[in-house]
């Protein structure tokens, strides 16, 4: 535990000298985020921050906490291939086509070589369900959906560094208490990358003097889909729910922006300014104030991710309810589908019009 402590501290350092190091560099190379329309930024930023964050995760393991190279390998070279795709994207804005075939590549690797996969699923009164040849598709396209998820919320300085952080705590929480020996090998994984996450964050929190790029969004992504299956050969639902709940933010905002976009009949790639730190501060939050409350909400579902492991089964069927119709509020309210698809809070005001018809006067 000391040692894991020790390496975790040792990396935040090394990300802390890389990302100093490397602004020199990004900025002389001309590596750097021009502002357009869609951009919140109005100055020029040097980018493809994520390149530290991968040197000093895999330094870490490789030299200060050697794992075993059979565990590490497979994920290394998935992740290259995922950094690749993210540095080209930066470079030369790769098709969405091209970078999901990037980010599939890194997910076959990793599932082919690495033995990543959700095999078996255990259900409540049905019993257990056996993917079978469904096995691979369905774990490429998990980590495709995590490490999307992640990227699409890289829109304000700090947010998806931010929310990564508090996701992966939570993860490497419950390995180390919840799960097996094999997964709190694992979490010591995952500490190590939230050390290298940390070193970079400062630089990146608001107001920001590097970015992510996708080179860094998409790796963060990527690494968050592969640890959330590790362990999940043979997955009970409670154990495929909880990344779902710990990711909660990008996951909703991936979620309905696909929605969105297809009620607004425009093809899913598209980009808008209606995510959910778009609408935030479309109601007067500020830049910061916007990260920070996004920073709280994410928190908030990773303790309600961490209840999941004390709950019975019946309990946790109560608190996805209440996520959901959580979730469901806080959508209709910042208006992340549009101002005129509020369901539910159309429901309530017309319950609550229907009250007070019913009192009687001069009450």
């Amino acid at each position: 535990m000391y040692l894991v402590l020790l390496v975790t501290i040792a990396t935040t350092i090394i990300s802390i000298g890389l990302t100093a190091i490397y602004k020199r560099i990004a900025i002389k190379l001309k590596i750097v985020d021009i502002p357009d329309a869609r951009r919140v930024h109005n100055k020029v930023m040097p980018t493809m921050g994520g390149i530290t964050i991968f040197t000093a995760f895999y330094f870490s393991l490789f030299v200060l906490l050697p794992i075993p190279h059979s565990i590490v390998f497979p994920i290394f070279l998935g992740s290259l291939a995922v950094l690749i795709t993210g540095m080209i994207d930066d470079l030369k804005n790769l098709s969405p086509l091209l970078k999901i075939t990037g980010i599939l590549i890194g997910a076959f690797i990793v599932s082919y070589f690495g033995d990543v996969s959700l095999e078996t699923m255990t259900l409540p009164f049905i019993g257990t369900l056996e993917f079978g040849s469904w096995s691979l598709p369905f774990t490429l396209i998990w980590i495709l959906g995590f490490t999307n998820a992640v990227n699409l919320i890289d829109g304000l300085d700090g947010l998806a560094s931010g929310v990564s952080i508090i996701a992966l705590t939570t993860m490497g929480i419950i390995g180390f208490f919840f799960l097996t020996i094999q997964e709190v090998s694992i979490s010591i994984m995952i500490f190590i990358l939230i050390g290298a996450i940390a070193g970079f964050w400062p630089y990146n929190f608001q107001p920001a003097s590097i970015f992510l790029g996708d080179t860094g969004a998409l790796f963060i992504g990527f690494m968050i889909g592969v640890f959330s299956l590790q362990g999940l050969k043979n997955a009970t639902l409670i154990s495929l729910v909880l990344p779902v709940v710990i990711l909660g933010i990008p996951i909703t905002d991936t979620l309905f922006a696909i929605l969105r976009r297809k009620i607004n009949r425009q093809s899913i790639s598209v980009a808008d300014k209606n995510h959910i730190h778009h609408r935030l501060m479309s109601l007067g939050l500020s830049h910061r104030q916007t990260v920070l409350a996004i920073y709280s909400v994410s928190a908030i579902f990773s303790v309600i991710a961490l209840l999941y492991n004390f709950s019975t089964f019946w309990g946790s069927a109560l608190l996805t309810i209440s996520v959901v119709i959580g979730v469901e509020l806080f959508v209709e309210i910042i208006g992340l589908v549009g101002a005129d698809r509020r369901p539910l809070l159309k429901s309530l005001r017309e319950f609550g019009n229907r009250l007070n018809k019913k009192k009687p006067d001069g009450q």
